[in-house]
């Protein structure tokens, strides 16, 4: 006797509900992570009576959990979701453990109960990030990856906005209970819709004329097939030798066999602009306030609202960048983010003391850094799970039935993890050893180096060393 199919099954398992859910879970992570960030010092103060000499460095350590649980916990999430037939429960597992880390840090009243909840923060952000983006990927294939990924994180670039921001206000006028209901909403909303979605996969064995995923929705929605370039993958008989792997591989690579694909110079430069990506990011979140302060004397909510001139320009540009990816490969994206980013971050060193004029120019430079971020967001994820599928499409039995998908980005996550940790500590030490200007020359000296690395690997070699090579 057939299954009956469940209520709403079109809908639950349609391409913009799972992607609209997918964002509003990282939406939910990013937003509770800003939400509680800046409170944790007056917590600290006010719950457990922390002197004033002690409070930064527990902060410092309370931050130091969440990022060193997200990068112990991202590579086991995405083996074990690639292992089990179905992303959503170790999607609604995340939640539990972020639904966990908000109560306690709410009732908690040690360091240690604090610790925990941290953990747990980080142990969450783990899950949704590798199980999420590889949701996406099953959903809507590599072809429309990079439009969705630049669509998605411009929309959670608004709660890394907002968050901080909105806690500050909540925790001034309400308190506690302002700060984590408002995180307690967010929540109930986002299991709901984790709870309601049904993958493409499963919606397929109850009507089969649901297609798996939406690699060629393009030609559906009107949009011109895209020609092919260096940046395609072309899985022809050279190219599938290229990509095979040899068997008799050791134990250790057949357990956890995204690792013999880590060999590729591609791959491994698209982790290297993810690590970047987010040192860059966390760079920004490290030093504008401070320098903020220092230069016009703002305060923590006005230091906050600079970061509007950020985020605007990569709230705006990602899905156009998000798209270029698409149409026309990784490595003009890549290249054109990284190497246009070098004189931006050496032209911040020109706001000085002074009033409106100077602050005005500040929200310049920062919206000039947010149209390089809006490029450079796209072209990691994109480009690494590419070569991953050209690798899983020479060996089918190699990677396991739901391919290495969820453990390429539990190893994206544990290195953006791992770049969002590096960037405090490089850009903070910089900035107080040779100051803010110089400290950006550096950055913008790392930006030059990726941009080069990318403009030789990402997308595969240039047409002009391919020409020379024959």
């Amino acid at each position: 006797m057939a299954k009956s199919p469940p209520i709403g099954l079109r809908w639950r398992s349609s391409t913009l509900f799972i992607v609209i859910t997918v964002a509003i879970g990282l939406f939910t992570d990013l937003f509770l992570y800003g939400l509680v960030v800046p409170i944790l010092p007056f917590i600290l103060t006010s719950r457990l009576n922390a002197p004033s000499s002690q409070v930064q460095s527990l902060t410092s350590a309370l931050l130091a959990a969440y990022a060193g649980a997200s990068v112990l916990f991202s590579p086991v999430a995405g083996i074990i979701a690639d292992r089990v037939p179905s992303r959503q429960p170790p999607f609604l597992i995340g939640l539990t453990a972020l639904l966990a880390a908000t109560v306690l840090l709410s009732l908690g009243q040690s360091l240690a109960v604090l610790i925990v909840a941290r953990v747990l923060q980080g142990l969450s952000a783990a899950v949704v990030w590798t199980v999420g983006l590889a949701l996406v990927l099953d959903t809507v294939g590599t072809e429309n990856l990079g439009k969705t990924i630049g669509s998605i994180f411009s929309f959670i670039s608004v709660g890394e906005l907002a968050a901080p921001v909105l806690g500050g206000v909540l925790y001034k006028k309400t308190g506690d209970a302002g700060v984590f209901g408002a995180g307690g909403a967010i929540l109930a909303i986002d299991f709901i819709m984790r709870l309601l979605i049904i993958e493409k996969k499963t919606a397929a064995s109850y009507a089969p004329s649901i297609e798996t995923n939406d690699s060629n929705y393009r030609e559906e929605d009107g949009d011109v097939p895209r020609s092919e370039s260096e940046e395609d993958p072309l899985l022809g008989r050279k190219e599938e030798e290229e990509f095979k792997v040899p068997p008799d591989q050791p134990k250790w690579v057949q357990k956890f066999p995204l690792s013999y694909c880590l060999r590729d110079p591609r791959l491994l430069t698209a982790l290297l602009v993810a690590f970047v990506q987010a040192t860059l990011l966390a760079t920004f979140d490290a030093t504008v306030p401070t320098e903020a302060q220092d230069l016009f004397d703002f305060d923590s909510l006005k230091a906050g609202l600079l970061f509007i001139a950020l985020d605007i320009p990569y709230l705006i540009l990602g899905p156009i960048a998000g798209w270029a990816v698409d149409r026309y490969g990784t490595k003009p994206a890549a290249t054109f983010g990284f190497g246009y980013l070098v004189p931006v971050l050496i032209l911040l060193r020109l706001p000085q003391h002074g009033g409106t004029d100077q602050i005005a120019l500040y929200c310049a430079m920062l919206s000039l850094c947010g149209v390089g971020l809006a490029f450079i967001g796209s072209p990691s994820i994109v480009e690494a799970s590419q070569v991953v599928e050209s690798y899983a499409k020479a060996n089918p039995t190699f990677f396991g039935a739901n391919g290495p998908y969820a453990q390429l980005y539990g190893i994206n996550s544990m290195v953006f993890s791992a770049g969002l940790t590096m960037g405090p500590l490089l850009s903070g030490g910089l900035r107080e050893k040779i100051g803010y200007g110089n400290m950006n020359v550096v950055v913008a000296g790392i930006s030059m180096v990726v941009a080069i690395l990318s403009f030789f690997f990402m997308g595969g070699k240039p047409n002009f060393l391919k020409k020379r090579q024959r």
